[in-house]
């Protein structure tokens, strides 16, 4: 039985480390060993993990026994918080979900790429103007999001440093379980008292609209602040380590790069953008869930109370469905891939990174067509230490 988690390589830091590559050939699920006697599932096939993600009898909450946690459970149950619905099964899911989900439509997300476009190019001039080397992460990476989800919020972006610190603390694994609870405690705090200004001063933002549901009893304040918590980490963290690695992939791929770069035909750009999400795929130790029911699946049967990991990773190199699925391609049709997982519980914010990274891929090339990075790849600090996978810093000149 092998063990789990593997993280990436250090040898290949784009790529899968030789142990997750060896578990397909065990199956499409395979039992592994994860935190001492734990053994739960690990799927890695793509057809077998798109039905088990729509599969309610698959709960995320992480209170139930057998859930596996991403991080040491010796640990890990001290330090857990309260990531409102992400750790919710329906119908509560799906009650609290609604009530933020009209905020990331299609229509409403693409009227927002004028002023997306806007922000680029201002953090772009900023870096053109400041010295060399630039961080990419710093000066370009981090701060867009931020600034994009404290809009939609309205949480004062003067505050980013502060939610930025906080957001890494939580999605560390090296982080200890006080940190990381403190870290959480302190964003539902601060989140707190902004929904309390804005019950008496309302603005035109998403934690306003909470405040609606509040005052109708439809809505604690406490799940309006957990659910803000939830929207300003996953806004900025996801989309910032995307940008960052996306753009450190293209450069070792200056054909790829060029595609996208040398293009208007907005298809073109967002088959690009559907490829770097499928071959970079950040969250990179698995979808997480309990059988609360027996599950029969590809010969096997998940008995209740077992463990399930849906490794998305494995899912979106599954050459079932990707032909040579370790070549980035970005000509590839890629929207099958499951980087945002699938069913129920699938990213509530994904039409917003898709059209973050849309702009900005393209527009940065464009901008600066003489960018490169300082450094050979073993010099650059990956996120080997956290759920999402990116980089702490990318220096980059031009």
């Amino acid at each position: 039985m092998p063990d789990f988690p593997h993280p990436r390589s250090s040898g290949c830091p784009f790529g899968l480390s030789p142990e997750m590559r060896a578990l397909p050939e065990r199956g499409p699920l395979t039992r592994v060993r994860s935190w001492g006697d734990s053994t739960p599932w690990a799927v890695t096939g793509h057809a077998e993990q798109k039905v088990l993600l729509s599969d309610p009898r698959l709960s995320v909450d992480f209170s139930n026994p057998g859930f596996p946690s991403p991080v040491d459970p010796t640990h890990a149950h001290a330090g857990s918080t309260d990531m409102s619905f992400v750790g919710m099964d329906d119908p509560e899911h799906n009650r609290l979900r609604r009530m933020v989900s009209g905020a990331f439509t299609i229509k409403r997300v693409e009227a927002m790429r004028p002023r997306v476009r806007k922000m680029v190019d201002d953090f772009i001039d900023a870096m053109l103007e400041g010295p060399k080397p630039a961080d990419l992460v710093r000066d370009f990476a981090l701060p867009i999001p931020s600034l994009v989800i404290s809009e939609m919020l309205g949480v004062p972006y003067e505050d980013h440093d502060f939610f930025q610190i906080n957001s890494k603390t939580i999605v560390s694994t090296v982080a200890t379980p006080e940190e990381r609870r403190t870290a959480h405690a302190n964003l539902a705090t601060y989140l707190d008292e902004l929904i309390g200004r804005k019950l008496t001063e309302p603005g035109d933002d998403l934690l306003s609209s909470l405040c609606v549901q509040i005052e109708a009893g439809e809505l604690t304040r406490r799940e309006a602040a957990t659910m803000g918590v939830l929207l300003l980490l996953g806004g900025h963290e996801t989309t910032a380590n995307m940008i960052s690695l996306g753009t450190l992939l293209l450069l070792h791929h200056p054909d790829q790069l060029a595609l996208i770069r040398d293009t208007d035909d907005p298809n073109v750009i967002r088959d690009g953008v559907e490829e770097l999400l499928r071959y970079l795929s950040i969250v990179h130790l698995g979808r997480r869930r309990t059988a609360l029911e027996d599950i029969d699946v590809a010969g096997h049967t998940i008995r209740a109370g077992d463990g399930v990991i849906l490794l998305g990773e494995l899912a979106n190199r599954d050459p079932a469905i990707f032909p040579d699925p370790d070549s980035l391609d970005l000509t590839r049709n890629a929207r099958q891939h499951q980087a945002f997982g699938a069913g129920t519980h699938h990213c509530v914010g994904q039409p917003l990174a898709r059209m973050e990274l849309q702009v900005i891929y393209p527009t940065l090339f464009r901008r600066i067509p003489t960018l490169r990075a300082v450094g050979d790849l073993d010099t650059i600090p990956f996120k080997y230490d956290a759920v999402i996978y990116g980089l702490h810093s990318l220096p980059i000149t031009w």
